[in-house]
């Protein structure tokens, strides 16, 4: 399967088990992940991407990332899989 498969160029989002899910979710997350990862961030830079992590795990887990891939960092695992980030 390939992107164009699960959104087509001229599609933005999509519903995925009862949720919309913007095209770039994944994308965000990834770097998002990084941003917040990195000891040189700032802590406003580590906030922005902390809630925007945050306000992306309802998409996120609609589409069953977690269930696939394993965060390795104990703390962002912790993050994304809160009982509070299945909430939405």
């Amino acid at each position: 399967m390939r992107a164009e498969d699960v959104l087509p160029d001229q599609q933005n989002q999509g519903q995925f088990n009862g949720v919309t899910v913007r095209k770039g979710t994944v994308g965000a997350f990834l770097a998002n992940a990084r941003l917040w990862l990195d000891e040189n961030s700032s802590i406003a830079e580590r906030t922005m991407a902390e809630r925007d992590i945050v306000d992306a795990l309802p998409a996120l887990h609609a589409l069953g990332l977690f269930d696939i891939v394993q965060v390795r960092d104990a703390a962002l695992r912790e993050l994304v899989t809160a009982p509070t980030a299945r909430a939405g």
